[in-house]
Formats: C-alpha cells, structure tokens, sequence
C-alpha cells in the first residue's frame, strides 16, 4: 500500500470516527445545553468566513491588505445583517472593483 493511500484510509477513518462521536456523544450532550447548541450552530459559518480572509490576504508567506479585504469585510457586515446572497455578492465586487479603480 503506497503512503498516499494509507494517508487516504487514515483520514477516512479519522473523519468516521469524528461523526461517530458527535452523533453519539455530543449530540445528546448539545441537547440538554440549548447556548452551546446556538453557539455549535455558528461554528462552520465561523470556519468559513476565517478560510475566506485567510484565502484574501494571504499571498504565500506574507499578508497583502489590499481592495479585496473590503470587500471581504462590506459582504461579512450585508451577511451580518442578514441582506439578500445576491446584495451581498454585487456590493462585494462594486467596492471591490471601485478601490482597485483608484489606486
């Protein structure tokens, strides 16, 4: 068995027994706590907003703050007050589009 497959199993059986535990044990346990049930609800929205950011700035090793952080943070604020996906998308790319315009 070559090491990309072996890696392959391990991490299926890694990501099995992960959704066995959470179906069996943190599940019930979430159910009895309704504010870390909210607060569990949040988390892959976290995750995803901090790959986001993490894919905006990051160019290798180092962090480029540029147009495309705005309009990272203007979708996260529309998102935040809960504006239509498609809002969201078009007032991202407009003040993305209209900073890289001016410099």
């Amino acid at each position: 068995m070559t090491m990309s497959v072996a890696v392959i199993v391990a991490l299926v059986i890694g990501v099995w027994g992960q959704r066995l535990v959470g179906a069996f044990v943190l599940g019930p346990w979430l159910d009895r706590q309704p504010k870390l049930t909210r607060m569990a609800g949040l988390v892959p929205a976290a995750v995803v907003m901090a790959v986001i950011v993490q894919l905006t700035v990051a160019q290798g090793r180092t962090i480029e703050v540029d147009a495309r952080l705005a309009g990272v943070a203007v979708a996260a604020v529309l998102v935040w007050r809960r504006a239509p996906f498609i809002v969201v998308v078009i007032a991202a790319a407009a003040v993305t589009a209209a900073l890289r315009s001016l410099g």
